[in-house]
C-alpha cells in the first residue's frame, strides 16, 4: 500500500528555525465559503447566511465567518506549511473584526520558539494573523507538534506520551 503522506511534504523539526516566516496563504472569501462554513459546524444562526439580518439586526456590513470555519482556516494554514504528520496540540485566538464576502484572508505567521517535552515530543509556538486589506482581523498562537525525523509520528502518540 502507498504510504498517504508521499506526496506531501512533512517537515521534521530539524528543518525548523525560531523566528522563521511561514508562507502565506490568501483566500478569497465568498457568500458560499462562509454559509458552508457555518453549516458545516451547524451554526444556524442567521448573521452567517442571511445579508438583511446581517446588516440591519447586527449592523454589519455583510454576513460574516464563523468561529469555527476560522479556526478550520487556520488547521489547513498550519498543516499546508507543516504537512500532515504536524499534530496541533493546541491553540488560541482572538477576533477582532468580522471576515465577509468580498475580503481577501491573508495568513501570515512566524515560528516563535522550539522545544522538546520530557516524552521527547519535539514542538513548535507559532504566532499567526489573518489579516484583510492588511488590518489584522483575528490573531492566533499554536502549539504545533511535529516529527523529530522521518520515523517518528506524532500521531502515534497516546496517553502520557502526548501532553500538548
Amino acid at each position: 500500500m502507498k504510504d498517504a503522506t508521499a506526496n506531501y511534504q512533512c517537515l521534521t523539526i530539524q528543518q525548523v528555525c525560531a523566528g522563521e516566516q511561514l508562507p502565506e496563504l490568501q483566500h478569497e472569501v465568498t457568500a458560499t465559503s462562509v454559509i458552508l462554513g457555518a453549516l458545516a459546524s451547524r451554526d444556524w444562526r442567521p448573521m452567517h447566511h442571511d445579508r438583511d439580518f446581517a446588516q440591519q439586526r447586527n449592523r454589519t456590513r455583510d454576513i460574516f465567518m464563523n468561529t469555527p470555519n476560522q479556526a478550520a482556516w487556520l488547521e489547513r494554514y498550519i498543516t499546508d506549511w507543516a504537512g500532515p504528520t504536524a499534530r496541533i496540540g493546541r491553540y488560541k485566538f482572538r477576533m477582532g473584526d468580522s471576515i465577509c464576502p468580498g475580503d481577501t484572508m491573508v495568513f501570515s505567521g512566524s515560528v516563535e520558539g522550539i522545544e522538546t517535552d520530557e516524552q521527547s515530543c519535539c514542538w513548535v509556538n507559532l504566532s499567526i494573523a489573518l489579516c484583510v486589506n492588511g488590518d489584522p482581523k483575528t490573531r492566533f498562537t499554536a502549539r504545533v507538534a511535529l516529527p523529530k525525523d522521518l520515523k517518528d509520528n506524532p500521531w502515534a502518540r497516546t496517553g502520557t506520551q502526548w501532553q500538548p
